[in-house]
């Protein structure tokens, strides 16, 4: 009989593992309550447009191809992915702007250009690093199981190995480190924002992050169809491998018997059973008691002083003037310190600096006059969506600031452009227990990455997997999330039926007080 397993949550994490164990002969039910697949991977609707409403930045992509063909397919089949030329295109004033490339070369002409020989010999400096520091860590801990400081740490590495260890700066912060590499403020200022990938603050956030560089300089990919499009391609692999999906119906209660975690209560009141479970869902809902007692029990809270960051996001449908908008942009502020103080302080900040991910857009001039576009347009905010309610003049002061922002860098918008505007409360309702925190715990302090929520839990069958757990945030994080959970779920059940009988269906359960909160 083969093995069954639950899967709490449709987002990347789970649609991984979904695929994966599918793949190896398990019973596999996904339950969903939204009514698609993707978790943050989604789309709205804004002004008839489908606007990407979670990420938007595809990279390893070596990640998905490794997924698909240990399923027996091939990436390329189910979703159309180009390379994109430009990285991203920043900019501080309306005057200039500067472009990383996916060719390092020209990425180094253009620093060069923009602000002196000095700057372009400091990012060489900078790559360097950043490719090492990856080097290091790739294997032993971003693809591999969670691991803890140092003596573990040092023995995945190679015990040997002291001086890769140090090199990978977990003692100092980001923004100090890239001090190192670059005189000119803005070009720190724009490889710190990498520390944001992760929803943290590049003063707090250790310079080993500065990997999330060399991650990106090996490809950025434009999907067809945005990561939306991603996911429904990860739930057609699974179903090919005979996966069962369950939308538009919420997770109430995790049970457990004999011990174990035995199946999952759905909204309904129906019970699926199961020998395994994998919670595609914030560890912090977990905690809260989300999903009942039992799920409280096996995680810890990281509490909300560890939260990342939350966001205030404006997908929008709108025409655009002056900035030669790319895929990606950021826009910055003059003020990095001052944002993040803001944010700290509870407020999105006075003079933010802002992502806009142009969504029609490829290689540049890729719109027609006068035509509307879809846009993604981000400010970083305080994750306090469970304390705080937004009102209407507050969000009204944001947009406001985000304008001036765009204006700034010369991108105009229509006056009244059609748009949805989604807050730390918006994220609160759909991330619960989280306050709106998109990335999970923030990545501050040395022992930040180490004290992450792991694939396993403290009851045995129960699995955590998503953006939230280790190895981290981000899209290809995630996937990677899902194949640790697979790989902890089929070494468990080959243990289990070794050395211990099959858990039983049934044993006690209680019905959480929040019985009807979501996957």
């Amino acid at each position: 009989m083969a093995s069954r397993v639950a899967i709490i949550g449709a987002g990347i994490g789970g649609l991984a593992s979904a695929a994966l164990l599918a793949a190896r002969g398990c019973d596999v039910t996904v339950i969903e309550k939204a009514p698609q697949p993707g978790g943050k991977a989604r789309q709205l609707i804004v002004d008839g447009a489908s606007v990407d409403a979670g990420p938007t930045v595809f990279t390893l992509r070596d990640v998905f191809e490794s997924i698909f063909a240990e399923c027996g397919a091939d990436l390329s089949e189910y979703v159309t992915v180009r390379r994109a030329s430009v990285i991203a295109r920043h900019a501080w004033d309306a005057d200039r702007q500067l472009d990383l490339h996916a060719d390092p070369a020209r990425s180094e002409e253009a620093i060069g250009d923009f602000a002196g020989a000095e700057a372009a010999a400091g990012f060489r400096k900078f790559r360097a690093e950043a490719a090492r520091i990856h080097g290091i860590l790739d294997q032993p801990m971003m693809r591999g199981s969670k691991v803890s400081w140092p003596l573990p740490l040092m023995w995945r590495i190679g015990l040997w190995r002291m001086g890769d260890l140090l090199a990978i700066r977990p003692y100092e912060s980001m923004w100090k480190v890239l001090g190192e590499h670059f005189a000119d403020q803005r070009l720190r200022q724009l490889f710190a924002r990498y520390s944001t990938y992760c929803g943290s603050s590049p003063f707090e956030t250790p310079a080993t992050l500065m990997l999330v560089a060399h991650v990106e300089a090996q490809g950025v990919w434009l999907i067809d169809g945005g990561m939306s499009a991603l996911a429904g391609a990860l739930m057609r692999l699974a179903q090919m491998h005979g996966a069962k999906f369950r939308f538009g119906t919420g997770a109430a209660l995790i049970e457990a018997a004999q011990g174990r975690a035995s199946g999952v209560i759905l909204s309904t009141g129906e019970r699926i059973g199961a020998d395994a479970v994998i919670a595609n869902a914030d560890p912090e809902a977990l905690a809260a008691g989300r999903f009942g007692p039992l799920a409280a029990m096996a995680v810890s809270s990281h509490g909300p002083r560890k939260r990342s960051l939350s966001a205030m996001v404006w997908l929008a449908h709108t025409r655009t003037g002056g900035f030669p908008l790319q895929r990606h942009n950021v826009l910055f502020s003059g003020d990095y310190p001052r944002e993040f103080a803001n944010i700290a302080g509870g407020a999105p900040p006075a003079d933010p600096s802002v992502y806009v991910c142009a969504q029609d857009r490829e290689g540049g001039a890729d719109v027609l006059p006068g035509q509307r576009e879809r846009l993604q347009i981000i400010v970083n905010a305080p994750a306090n969506g469970d304390i705080h309610s937004y009102s209407d003049e507050e969000k009204a002061q944001c947009t406001l600031a985000m304008r001036r922002s765009l204006q700034r860098c010369g991108l105009e918008l229509e006056q009244d452009f059609p748009h949805t505007l989604l807050t730390p409360n918006a994220f609160e309702s759909f991330l619960p227990a989280t306050g709106g925190a998109i990335y999970g715990r923030a990545s501050h302090g040395w022992a930040a990455s180490f004290l992450r929520q792991g694939t396993r839990t403290r009851i045995p069958g129960l699995y955590c997997a998503g953006g939230s757990t280790h190895p981290g945030a981000g899209v290809p994080m995630a996937a990677l999330s899902g194949r640790l959970a697979t790989q902890a779920v089929l070494q468990d059940l080959v243990s289990m039926r070794k050395s211990h009988p099959v858990a039983t269906a049934g044993g006690m359960s209680m019905r959480s007080a929040t019985a009807d909160a979501t996957a």
